[in-house]
Formats: structure tokens, C-alpha cells, sequence
């Protein structure tokens, strides 16, 4: 496949396919283009799509619920091995083949299941403090469903997912189409 082609794909130019794919070594070669084959498997590798990750949910409520029930996180290699909720009612529930757990385990949990990865879809009054365990337990990345912003040390990356945001985009998207029609 050509520049050219992967271009049209992402809607972006030839010569940005390129230069991007310079950043990461020596994709393709000059005039042939590149192995589709290889240069899945080596962006695969490049975004760590290529393995399996450890991932825990902290929050049982509708967002969580909404999240593990998400086919496409398995199929992607994002296996859930812990949810936990701070509802005694919630604690020991079973959701698929995990159980919902309290907050008291949480530290012990992440060591001793080799966590990498924590969801919090939980009030943004307990965001901080689940992110600062979660980081003291060793985890290596938190994606953030609370509406709060997440105070961490910059090794540990963080992703937010503000969902007024991207309806306030949306909006704002739909808003100007009007005005320029």
C-alpha cells in the first residue's frame, strides 16, 4: 500500500503519512510502499496493542457497568481482573466472572494481580485519593472517568474522558455548519 493510499484513509496528506511513520524507524520502501502485514504488526507493537493488559475497574455504578459490559475491550486485549465499589451492597456482586470488591483491598489486589491499568467511573470526591493508591500501588496508566483532574506524578499517564466536553464539541461542530450553510 502506498502513502498515498493510507493518506486518503486518514484523510491526511502523503507526505505526513510518511513523516509520522518516520518518528517510530523505517517503514516500507521508496516507490514500492509498504507491507500491509508488517505495518500492522509494527504500529500493533508501537501502541502496545500487541499484548494483553491488566486492567481494574474502581466505580460499579451505570458508567462502570456501561464499561465492562464493552465488547471491544476484550476483543483488544484489555482484560478485566477487579472491580471495586465502596457500596456494601454492591461489594460481592458478581459481574461476569469478577466480584465486585470493597476499596480495603484495593492495594493488595493491584500487587498481587499485577495491575497495570485503572478505569475510575466514580464521583469525582474520590477520584483523587483511588488515583493516589492506585499510583502507589504501581500502576502504570489511569483513565479517567471522574470530573475532576487528576493530580499525579507525570510517570504515571492519564487519559480523561470528559463526556460534556465532547457534547460541548459537538454542539459547537453542529452550531457553525448552520452558520456557514
Amino acid at each position: 500500500m502506498s502513502s498515498e493510499e493510507l493518506a486518503a484513509r486518514g484523510q491526511t496528506t502523503a507526505a505526513q503519512v510518511r513523516k509520522d511513520l518516520s518518528h517510530f524507524g523505517s517503514f516500507g520502501k521508496r516507490g514500492l510502499g509498504y507491507s500491509v502485514d508488517q505495518l500492522r504488526d509494527r504500529l500493533r507493537s508501537i501502541l502496545g496493542l500487541d499484548r494483553s493488559w491488566r486492567v481494574a475497574l474502581v466505580g460499579a455504578g451505570r458508567i462502570g457497568l456501561a464499561l465492562f459490559e464493552y465488547p471491544a475491550f476484550r476483543s483488544r486485549g484489555y482484560d478485566w481482573v477487579a472491580i471495586f465499589d465502596s457500596d456494601p451492597e454492591k461489594i460481592g456482586q458478581a459481574w461476569g466472572d469478577q466480584v465486585v470488591r470493597s476499596p480495603d483491598e484495593f492495594e493488595k489486589v493491584l500487587q498481587d494481580l499485577d495491575i497495570e491499568l485503572v478505569i475510575l467511573a466514580l464521583p469525582a470526591d474520590g477520584a483523587q485519593e483511588m488515583a493516589m493508591r492506585a499510583v502507589d500501588a504501581g500502576v502504570r496508566g489511569i483513565l479517567n472517568f471522574a470530573p475532576i483532574r487528576l493530580n499525579v506524578p507525570p510517570k504515571v499517564p492519564v487519559e480523561d474522558v470528559n463526556l460534556v466536553m465532547e457534547l460541548e464539541a459537538l454542539s459547537f461542530q453542529i452550531t457553525q455548519g448552520e452558520r456557514d450553510a
